[in-house]
């Protein structure tokens, strides 16, 4: 032998020997590891640090695995037969010691079958000549398990769907031995998922009943129907795997479209479309999925297409979750956010359910805190919601899709008023020039063009209107223009409209001033389309706004009906909304009462006498009004007052009372400081006195008037025709005596004395003690000219009460004696008032007592 072949003899040596090593390496490698994991598997360590250290544990032996030559390479070395023999028997003991440990995990514990998930994984990565026998492992220990959970009464087998995504990829695989054995492994899988669901559904697991026979060996059974076939993988796997579980199946596969090897992921592409077509619906967690295809997509994974199939798929089945998560991304949307739209978009049969969601969405208001929106909602919204703003944006995308067109149609009456409320809450946003963008507006006029209401847009843009619109503060100008603009082409949606209109009303908005769009809106569509007759079924609604607890709200109605009487008076019964205004006189704000007064005037004016009927209680309801701190309501009320005295002159009985009660406002603000006041109490008690048949008419004009001598005759004539009011009207006087305003302490000083002097007979002690008390204060008073008035005024009662005895016998007899004797009085202070001081520079400004009485 030469020395060449003797080097070469011993290099095949050397090289048979590090071979041999090695696998004695890895079988001692992989004894020490079973004893390791089934110390493990025996101790008591939490199940999660026990898990993760024995797939550590399996990890490092799989490494072990991999790494060790083939029998052929051993076999090409030239060893002898015996001594191949040998390496044989080892190579195999190895292989058996790593499947026995497998065994051994899984048997203790079915979540451990998520170990062949990750062996599956390692498997892919390193591309060993071993594949088709570690597919045979799996096999076995997925038999194993097949003949265990036939006994069990519950299978816990969270991995199921994580595993047979990577099964499933393995079954296109191009070595066809890797096919079968995946596509065996498939069905030891599905079996497995199928006993699972069986106990979960609490249904009998039956292997007949099941379509996919469990083999009676792996030679038999050759499951071809999984072998290449994407679509029939895709119908097991749905039909099979809980839903839970089919989510992970569908997850792992869209994980797997960003992979770097185009052949699994085009396959991940085929087999994920495949089960979303026909299980979708059962697929949770789809905001997660639909947010992982939007960060795919804007790190431009190429498989833009599938995952935009995607959407699409998850939008049929679920189409809330889906554009909730849509909605959720930063305003304004990017070209991905847009292109995700258009997909979800994409299918006709699920339009209304995504312009429901998006309706959903938009009854938010920017920026509002999660704790005022509905309560039970199902998705959680942050503290800076701005949602409803996208949703305005997304419309704009959705609306003019011709798949959306009967949608859209269905839905124009919500789309409408929304988009308007939507348009209102944008003005309150402090947002940057940039994001501020008129979204809610946009999508106004998109659904305008795209409901056949082109006319409309083009008449608003040629009146600036969608200008003025963005620069208005209030934008309810606008609201009205739209709804005008609407009602001059008779949109064809007018009845929808109206009857959309009246169930929020009915229902009730959910912000005030959402009431305040509703009433411009649905009053300028009546005032339009009903000129006669009004309907009456809305009636009730305008009743409601009128005590509105937002005074826009009832000062907008209380102007519309104003402007609709002619209308409203034909209304048979039309009381209702009398009293509803009369009840507005109570409001808080005043431009709601000085509104309240104009429209009832306006209604007055129009209707039929016989309504009047409420005019005791209307009257009664100017009297409190006539003392308002604003001069305009008080001479409105005070004009107003004498108005409905006069329209009802033939039913004068029916208001003598009303009059009376009213009575000392009217005389007490004829020294009003602001002129119309004073002149609105001339004109009502000119009326009043006709009414009452009193001659106080001359004594209120210009010329002629004096306030003294205006409380003397009316006073005289309560003496002849109504003394019995006397008391009460000395009663109301009284209220006047501590008013901060001077006028009405030197009216009422002398009116409560001309009224004690006419009727103080009628007083009893210690009624006439009060009063004593009252004025004696008023004599403390620091205007000298209020003093010298409360002096005349106590002196008075002061008279009346040393004339009378405690004897009660006595006392009714003068009484009854004074019933009888009437006599006229005289003046008693010889007032002038300013007023009269400027029509008669002549007249003494002193005041005089006439002691005469």
């Amino acid at each position: 032998m030469s020395s060449l072949q003797i080097l070469h003899y011993s290099v095949k040596r050397h090289h048979m020997v590090h071979k041999v090593s090695s696998l004695l390496d890895a079988y001692s490698g992989l004894l020490s590891n079973e004893s390791v994991i089934l110390v493990v598997n025996s101790s008591f360590v939490d199940p999660l640090l026990q898990f993760e250290s024995q797939l550590k544990i399996i990890e490092s032996s799989f490494r072990m695995l991999v790494v060790m030559p083939s029998l052929d390479k051993i076999k090409e070395m030239g060893s002898s037969n015996e001594d191949f023999e040998d390496m044989e028997n080892l190579y195999h003991n190895i292989l058996n010691t790593y499947e026995n440990i497998l065994l051994t995990l899984v048997s203790k514990d079915l979540y451990k079958l998520q170990i062949l998930k990750e062996m599956l994984v390692w498997m892919s990565k390193d591309r060993s000549y071993l594949q088709e026998r570690i597919m045979v492992i799996i096999n076995k220990v997925l038999r194993f398990t097949v003949t265990k959970v036939r006994k069990y009464t519950s299978v816990d087998a969270p991995c199921l769907g994580l595993l047979a995504a990577e099964l499933s990829l393995l079954c296109s695989h191009e070595d066809p031995s890797i096919v079968q054995q995946a596509s065996l492994g498939m069905c030891h899988l599905l079996y497995i998922a199928q006993c699972q669901y069986d106990i979960r559904t609490n249904k009998p697991t039956n292997d007949k009943s099941y379509s996919l026979q469990f083999p009676s060996s792996d030679v038999e059974f050759l499951p071809k129907e999984f072998q290449q076939d994407k679509s029939k993988i895709a119908q097991r796997v749905g039909q099979t795997l809980l839903p839970s579980l089919l989510t992970d199946f569908v997850w792992s596969l869209l994980m797997k479209l960003s992979s770097p090897d185009d052949k699994i992921a085009s396959d991940a592409a085929s087999i994920l479309k495949f089960t979303l077509e026909f299980h979708a619906k059962k697929v949770t967690m789809v905001t997660k999925i639909v947010d992982a295809i939007y960060r795919q997509l804007c790190d431009n994974n190429c498989m833009k297409d599938v995952m935009l199939r995607v959407i699409t798929l998850l939008t049929c089945t679920s189409p809330k979750k889906v554009i909730f998560q849509l909605m959720d991304y930063s305003v304004p949307a990017d070209d991905t956010l847009i292109q995700m739209w258009q997909a979800a978009g994409s299918e006709a049969s699920v339009a209304p359910h995504v312009l429901k969601t998006i309706l959903l969405i938009l009854k938010g208001k920017p920026e509002e805190m999660e704790d005022t929106l509905t309560q039970g909602k199902c998705f959680s919204l942050d503290a800076t919601n701005l949602m409803p703003l996208a949703a305005s944006q997304a419309l704009c995308t959705f609306l003019p899709l011709g798949s959306y067109k009967k949608a859209v149609a269905q839905f124009f009456p919500q789309l409408l008023m929304t988009l308007m409320f939507q348009v209102f809450y944008s003005k309150e946003l402090k947002l940057t020039p940039r994001d501020n963008a008129l979204y809610a507006q946009d999508a106004l006029r998109v659904l305008l063009n795209c409901s056949g209401l082109q006319q409309v847009d083009i008449t608003l843009t040629k009146e600036n209107f969608w200008d003025q619109l963005s620069e208005d503060p209030c934008c309810y100008c606008g609201v009205y223009f739209i709804a005008k603009t609407l009602s001059e082409y008779n949109f064809p949606q007018f009845p929808e409209t109206l009857r959309y209109l009246y169930k929020l009303s009915v229902e009730g908005p959910r912000r005030s001033e959402d009431t305040v769009i509703i009433v411009i809106f649905l009053t300028e569509l009546l005032n339009n389309f009903f000129k006669d007759p009004f309907p009456e079924e809305f009636l009730v609604l305008f009743t409601n706004w009128i005590n509105d607890a937002n005074p826009i709200v009832s000062k907008l109605i209380l102007q519309r009906i104003a402007h609709m009487s002619p209308v409203v008076n034909k209304i048979e019964n039309v009381s209702s909304i009398l009293i509803a205004i009369v009840d507005a006189f109570l409001s808080k704000d005043d431009t709601v009462v000085f509104q309240a007064l104009v429209t009832l005037r306006r209604l007055l004016n129009k209707l039929d006498k016989v309504t009047y009927s409420l005019g005791t209680r209307i009257g009664s309801s100017y009297c409190p009004l006539m003392d308002h701190i604003d001069g305009g309501i008080r001479s409105m009320a005070i004009q107003h007052f004498g108005e409905l005295v006069r329209d009802m002159r033939q039913y004068t009985w029916m208001l003598n009372d009303v009059i009376l009660e009213g009575l000392v406002p009217l005389i007490l603000f004829l020294e009003d400081d602001e002129e119309r006041v004073a002149e609105a109490c001339k004109y009502t008690l000119k009326i009043c006195t006709s009414q009452l048949k009193w001659s106080t008419s001359h004594l209120l004009k210009d010329e002629n008037y004096s306030f003294e001598m205006v409380v003397l005759n009316i006073c005289n004539n309560l003496i002849i025709s109504h003394r019995n009011y006397i008391t009460n009207l000395i009663s109301d006087t009284l209220g006047f005596l501590w008013s901060s305003r001077t006028y009405l302490k030197k009216a009422s000083v002398i009116l409560i004395g001309y009224l004690a002097k006419s009727g103080g007979h009628l007083l009893l002690r210690e009624e006439i003690e009060v009063m004593l008390d009252v004025i004696e204060r008023l004599l403390r008073d620091e205007d000298p000219a209020i003093k010298e008035l409360a002096e005349i005024t106590y002196d008075i009662f002061k008279k009346i009460a040393d004339k009378l005895t405690s004897a009660t016998l006595k006392q009714n007899f003068q009484k009854l004696l004074k019933f009888f004797y009437i006599k006229k009085l005289k003046p008693l202070y010889n007032y002038n008032s300013l007023k009269d001081q400027i029509d008669s520079p002549t007249d003494s400004k002193d005041i005089k007592n006439d002691k005469t009485l």
